[in-house]
């Protein structure tokens, strides 16, 4: 396939759906439940809403929403170590437009920014550094934000800098990774899964080979998939493959852009300016043993956390608030109290409901404030997974 509405075919659309709604008759779980499926990309959400998958797959299949979006999943005290960076007056403090409205314990970028901080949105690491050049009276700090698919990115700005002798650009260094994080959710007793449609972006990088942990130790299948409508189908289609056959394999169904090793000199890089933090805070899941990166001491230069004095505390979520649940798949964005009503995308009260990625703000933008109703679980199957 070359061109996006390819992508989008309606025929090849229903052909899927008939082949699995065919297969999903074959299959029944322990007490009847529904076939449990993580979504583990934002990105995969958004496409399930914006083109009403869930609603045309077959009753006895639930699409989990998982914590890949990494917006949602920054902790409000790091939040509020980013805003205390910006207060700075020598500080211009620079980030990804996600991470503007995300909610600290007081306040957000946005709203510091409107009260005087200088802080500006940037489509690119390398945007900071042009601002550093330009600013050599002022500290610029980047926002480094997101999962392994951002980090060669940041990694190859840290390496710009030092190359070009760049003193006043320092990074504070938020990058965490997709493996742990799947890992936790799988030691969670109160989440039950039945296999994971894998995140396309971050695959790019990593390649699937890390994948394998979730297929050998937790004899989970998965599927790496595309955004684009037959991905998501095809994919889930490949998931019900493995289960009735027996398998339990990572799959590639994003062949056109993920190899199976990955992109060596994004690895590279990260590896290069990076090591592995021993515990990191996620918003939701709490505390996850290697899943942070931090900069190495030998690039300490241009540590923001080196270079600032930081609150550094762990601020616990608004009350009111159970985007740390709906980030786990234990609970639906409508299943929260304040979904809709306290907190839209106008007034978020949680992160789920600020980022583009957000699966509150999926089910808010395409009108899925209520439950999707489906047709009564079938009786009768072939097939015990």
């Amino acid at each position: 396939m070359k061109y996006v509405d390819e992508f989008r075919n309606h025929r090849n659309a229903q052909a899927l759906i008939q082949e699995i709604n065919k297969l999903s008759k074959q299959i029944t779980t322990i007490n009847n439940q529904p076939l449990k499926l993580m979504e583990v990309c934002g990105g995969h959400t958004h496409s399930i809403f914006k083109y009403g998958l869930e609603k045309i797959l077959p009753a006895n299949i639930e699409l989990i929403h998982g914590p890949g979006c990494p917006v949602c999943v920054m902790p409000r005290g790091k939040l509020d170590d980013a805003i205390a960076i910006a207060d700075n007056p020598k500080v211009i403090f620079t980030t990804f437009g996600d991470a503007m409205r995300v909610p600290g314990s007081k306040t957000s970028l946005l709203q510091a920014k409107a009260e005087g901080a200088d802080i500006r949105m940037v489509y690119s690491p390398l945007d900071s550094l042009k601002i550093a050049r330009e600013n050599p009276d002022k500290e610029i700090v980047f926002f480094g934000l997101g999962f392994e698919t951002t980090a060669p990115s940041t990694a190859l700005t840290v390496l710009q800098a030092e190359a070009e002798g760049i003193t006043n650009f320092s990074l504070f260094a938020n990058h965490v990774l997709v493996i742990p994080a799947l890992k936790a959710l799988l030691d969670n007793p109160d989440l039950q899964l039945d296999g994971f449609i894998g995140p396309g972006h971050v695959s790019t990088i990593i390649g699937i080979e890390p994948y394998k942990l979730i297929s050998q130790q937790y004899h989970k299948p998965m599927v790496v998939a595309g955004f684009e409508p037959l991905d998501i189908l095809q994919s889930i289609w490949m998931l019900l493959k493995q289960l009735l056959e027996g398998r339990c394999e990572v799959e590639n169904q994003y062949r056109r852009l993920v190899q199976q090793q990955g992109n060596a000199v994004g690895i590279e890089a990260v590896n290069k300016v990076f090591e592995v933090r021993s515990n990191y805070e996620w918003r939701g899941l709490g505390d996850i043993p290697n899943s942070g990166l931090k900069i190495r001491p030998e690039y300490a230069d241009f540590d923001a956390e080196v270079k600032f004095s930081l609150p550094n505390l762990k601020i616990a979520d608004h009350k009111a608030c159970q985007c740390g649940a709906i980030l786990k798949g234990v609970l639906k964005p409508w299943q929260c109290k304040v979904f809709g009503t306290a907190c839209t995308p106008e007034t978020p009260i949680g992160t789920c409901m600020v980022s583009s990625e957000g699966a509150c703000a999926a089910y808010y933008k395409y009108g899925h404030i209520r439950t999707v109703t489906k047709a009564p679980l079938p009786k009768k199957s072939k097939v015990r997974v």
